[in-house]
């Protein structure tokens, strides 16, 4: 008894986190760089690790590609976020680095979100450790490196662009969420025809990430019929009227949206 008091609860994780691709034939979307015989899909399937960064929009799988590529190579996977580091937190991500390599000579990627809001010196500071080899280094950013990042740290990396998704994309990252039924909504019985989710894969601009959050919101707020969680036109226009969007100031994006 006194062992229940202390079983731990299931961590909740929101369904976009659940549906993170596993491996690269989960992947939806960036053909330009994963399709087959690619020299990017090439390097991630036989382990060839080197220094990166990934540009484009949120939510196109910047992140997920960082870690297939650390699942297929091995290697320790470490991430940090230049909105909240600083050259402390640089410094304390290798150390780690370098201790997994004396202590087990595996390498690490260091994943770096948001890499453009890094100011020069704190650039600078991975400079001799990826030289070195003691981490290999990715970053992720929304601008442009040619004018956010250094050119000494550009000189050591590779610039993969990564699209915005297409609606077709988009389809079937909800499309695998519905059906899924160990880490998706495959075993909560909804029902949404096939315009509603149209509606819903046009709302989240190229987002995967977004697209997951509204159906998951859309899920919560179904009504059940029938023995099924029915989303309709109705729970689609509360999901999107308090979506933070990219509107107009009218919001006449949300009615042609809707209609």
């Amino acid at each position: 008894m006194a062992g229940d008091l202390f079983q731990s609860e299931p961590v909740y994780q929101p369904l976009a986190a659940r549906m993170r691709p596993r491996n690269l034939a989960d992947y939806i979307g960036q053909e330009h760089l994963l399709a087959p015989g690619k020299p990017l899909r090439d390097a991630i399937e036989r382990g060839h690790l080197h220094s990166m960064i990934l540009w484009g929009p949120p939510g196109v799988g910047k992140t997920t590609l960082a870690r297939l590529f650390a699942e297929q190579a091995d290697a320790r996977f470490q991430t940090i976020s230049a909105v909240l580091a600083g050259v402390k937190d640089i410094r304390a991500a290798v150390q780690v680095a370098e201790q997994e390599r004396a202590a087990r000579g595996r390498k690490t990627i260091l994943f770096v979100d948001e890499v453009h809001r890094f100011n020069k010196a704190q650039q600078d500071a991975f400079l001799p450790y990826v030289e070195d080899g003691t981490l290999i280094f990715i970053g992720a950013t929304t601008e442009n490196p040619s004018f956010e990042l250094n050119n000494a740290l550009l000189s050591r990396c590779r610039v993969y662009v990564l699209r915005g998704l297409e609606f077709e994309h988009i389809r079937q990252v909800l499309h695998q969420a519905l059906e899924d039924t160990e880490r998706g909504l495959g075993n909560d019985g909804i029902r949404i025809e096939a315009e509603w989710l149209d509606t819903l894969a046009k709302a989240a601009d190229g987002d995967a990430r977004k697209a997951l959050n509204l159906l998951e919101i859309a899920s919560d707020l179904a009504e059940e019929r029938d023995g099924q969680k029915v989303i309709d036109r109705a729970v689609l226009e509360e999901v999107l009227a308090a979506d933070v969007r990219r509107f107009d100031k009218g919001g006449d994006l949300f009615y042609e949206q809707i209609s």
